[in-house]
């Protein structure tokens, strides 16, 4: 169980009906809580609104920023740009249930919620499964790994194209015949 961080901690129950913004400025520390470590360092915003009804909450997620990571190309480290939405109802039920994704359900006299689990799950599944330097797609990314990929591809197409010239000699009086017709 990890430790819950404080400021993301909102104790509704003092919070006028309406809406309610938050910010939450994002650092490594926060994944830290969470043993996660797939990024070097991270710079993400989020920002909350969190409406009070009479019977419910509703609560609009929206994050913005960069994680650094490795290319899984070249392992060139570059700021991947990750951002996303999410929309969360919160109920008062008999027991805690948090299975489905939209819907949370928390015990009647709670008093708090704690967003660092919704803020973890959002931006994590918000960064490309795929990893790629924009250096790479505009060129002007320099790596030595890079090179040795580029060095590789110019080889295959090199040895392609020999294929074709080198063929068998007696094949060649075979396709005179035919074109001396």
């Amino acid at each position: 169980m990890m430790k819950q961080l404080n400021e993301f901690l909102i104790p509704f129950i003092g919070l006028k009906l309406g809406k309610h913004q938050f910010e939450f400025q994002i650092n490594k520390k926060f994944f830290e809580g969470f043993d996660y470590d797939e990024f070097e360092s991270c710079d993400i915003k989020v920002n909350v609104v969190l409406e009070k009804k009479s019977t419910m909450l509703e609560l609009n997620f929206k994050h913005k920023g960069t994680v650094h990571v490795p290319c899984d190309t070249t392992g060139e480290m570059f700021d991947q740009p990750v951002k996303g939405k999410l929309r969360l109802v919160v109920q008062f039920g008999d027991a805690f249930n948090n299975d489905n994704d939209e819907l949370l359900i928390l015990p009647h006299g709670e008093h708090q919620i704690d967003l660092s689990q919704v803020i973890y799950e959002m931006i994590v599944l918000s960064v490309p499964f795929k990893r790629v330097h924009p250096g790479i797609k505009d060129g002007t990314l320099k790596s030595a790994a890079l090179d040795k990929l580029n060095e590789l591809r110019v080889k295959e197409t090199k040895k392609e194209i020999k294929k074709e010239e080198d063929t068998d000699p007696r094949w060649d009086k075979l396709k005179q015949l035919l074109t001396d017709k």
